[in-house]
């Protein structure tokens, strides 16, 4: 599917609805505040270089991360409220059952994210190359990619409103058992769809449209011979 940037000034496609995140008046964070089961609350942190980017079962609010590069990040449960995460370079990221909201992930590069089950809420990606998003049985409100490059999205079985691509590239997404509303996918090139049944609620262009229309015809069983 050819990439298309969105045109907002006469679609009826809701598009995300999100605020600015911008804590203020933070304090130092060290990573002995990390951890399973912490409270990072207000704190702001440098370059961060770990071993494990520690977080499981944790609740982080209002906190800027100014870089976090780890052989992985455990972050299994975590609450992520009002933060800004900026150069995540992590290959594996374990935030399975997690809850992210008015949270800004930028500028990062993640191998594998494990964010099944999990509640997305006002977030944005920007500027981001994420290798295999993992997003089955996950609800995502308010969600927008910009400028990212995506190798697989999964969203098998989720449940999706307002979320929008701006200049994305997604190589396979999977929309198999998904219900989505307002999933406006024009400002993405998308090479590769599964679930071609779930489109209902999803919005693209005249040219992506022609793209589909093999597997759509393929999909309720239409032969097209000249």
């Amino acid at each position: 599917m050819t990439q298309s940037r969105r045109n907002t000034g006469s679609s009826t496609t809701k598009p995300p609805r999100l605020d600015r995140v911008d804590p203020q008046n933070l304090g130092a964070g060290y990573p002995g505040d990390l951890g399973a089961n912490a409270t990072v609350d207000g704190l702001e942190f440098g370059a961060l270089v770990l071993d494990t980017f520690a977080l499981d079962y944790a609740t982080v609010s209002e906190s800027v991360f100014g870089g976090v590069t780890a052989d992985e990040a455990e972050l299994r449960s975590v609450r992520v409220v009002d933060t800004v995460l900026d150069a995540l370079n992590v290959p594996v990221l374990r935030a399975a059952r997690s809850t992210w909201k008015d949270v800004v992930v930028r500028g990062s590069r993640i191998g594998s994210a494990e964010l099944y089950e999990s509640g997305l809420r006002a977030l944005r990606f920007e500027n981001c190359k994420l290798g295999f998003v993992n997003l089955r049985g996950a609800h995502l409100n308010d969600v927008l990619f910009v400028n990212c490059t995506i190798d697989e999205l999964d969203l098998g079985q989720a449940t999706a409103a307002r979320v929008a691509f701006d200049g994305c590239t997604v190589r396979a997404l999977d929309l198999q058992q998904a219900t989505v509303s307002d999933f406006d996918l024009r400002g993405a090139d998308v090479q590769e769809i599964a679930g071609i049944r779930n489109l209902a609620g999803v919005t693209i262009t005249q040219m992506q449209l022609g793209m589909l229309a093999p597997a759509l015809a393929e999909s309720i069983g239409i032969r097209v011979e000249d």
